[in-house]
């Protein structure tokens, strides 16, 4: 009898992306590292402990320390048999309170995570009473102040649309290119409870979080309108405003687009022109 294994004895390859949602106080932020508690590191664990088999749990974003998360994509591939429904549930199963898995669904196996992403949206959330609210702690930033929110509007329109946000990354940003493209950056109000939102096609590293710090310096009439135009045109970080903290801001949601993968940041732009997110009205 021969020992050659054939194409027919082999598992089934399957690549499922699940969404899932967190709390990222407790989390040094999305990607494995050795001996810190991250998301990918609990869900590559808890996949181990529910299917006896290591995968390689891969998103579209590195969230930071800190950050929270409504509904991620993670990718994970994979020889398990089990049902959509039995991974959705099952691997939640294993996850810990501040972590889970919200739906699952099958991918084609050129599904590229990180690349096919045309749109992703961010929330900052501000809470602008005089009083500390402590329920309002874990995601909101308190700034006890009364933000010009008129103001702080007028600033956001400016930075929507294609932009060198050269200004608005850190130093430890190594993206070649600092062009990029937002379709939508808006500024909410309910009371005292704010919310900056942010859509684009791709981000720097903790652009979004310097995009709200110099939002809020706005509304305090730290800085005008002006200023912002001068961040963009500059390129020069000192010419924006602070990095707001990291529990304030929340991954809301990633799109994918109904074409193309993989071909780089100015496919990107010309499809978010063709196939434009609608307005943020959730």
């Amino acid at each position: 009898m021969s020992d050659v294994t054939t194409n027919a004895d082999s598992p089934r390859v399957r690549f499922i992306l699940i969404w899932v949602a967190f709390d990222g106080a407790a989390f040094h932020g999305f990607q494995r590292q050795r001996s810190i508690r991250t998301v990918a590191g609990t869900l590559e664990q808890a996949w181990l402990t529910f299917q006896n088999e290591q995968v390689d749990a891969r998103s579209s974003s590195r969230t930071d320390a800190g950050v929270h998360c409504r509904r991620m994509p993670v990718l994970l591939r994979t020889v398990s048999k089990i049902e959509l429904k039995g991974i959705r549930f099952g691997l939640d199963h294993h996850l810990p309170e501040d972590l889970s898995v919200v739906d699952a669904e099958e991918v084609d196996a050129s599904f590229h995570v990180r690349h096919d992403a045309i749109g992703t949206r961010y929330i900052y959330r501000i809470w602008s009473g005089r009083a500390r609210d402590p329920t309002l702690r874990r995601d909101h930033w308190h700034v006890p102040w009364k933000l010009d929110i008129s103001a702080m509007s007028e600033a956001a329109a400016m930075m929507t649309g294609e932009h060198d946000y050269a200004a608005f990354r850190t130093s430890a940003c190594t993206a070649q290119s600092t062009v990029r493209s937002l379709n939508n950056v808006q500024v909410h109000v309910d009371q005292q409870q704010v919310e900056i939102v942010v859509e684009g096609n791709a981000f720097l590293h903790n652009m979004v979080r310097i995009i709200a710090g110099t939002l809020i310096e706005v509304g305090q009439g730290r800085r005008t309108s002006d200023d912002v135009c001068e961040a963009l045109r500059s390129g020069r970080r000192q010419d924006a405003g602070i990095t707001a903290p990291a529990h304030g801001l929340t991954l809301d949601k990633v799109r994918y687009g109904p074409y193309g993968s993989r071909q780089g940041l100015q496919h990107k732009t010309l499809l978010a022109r063709l196939v434009q997110l609608p307005p943020t009205n959730e």
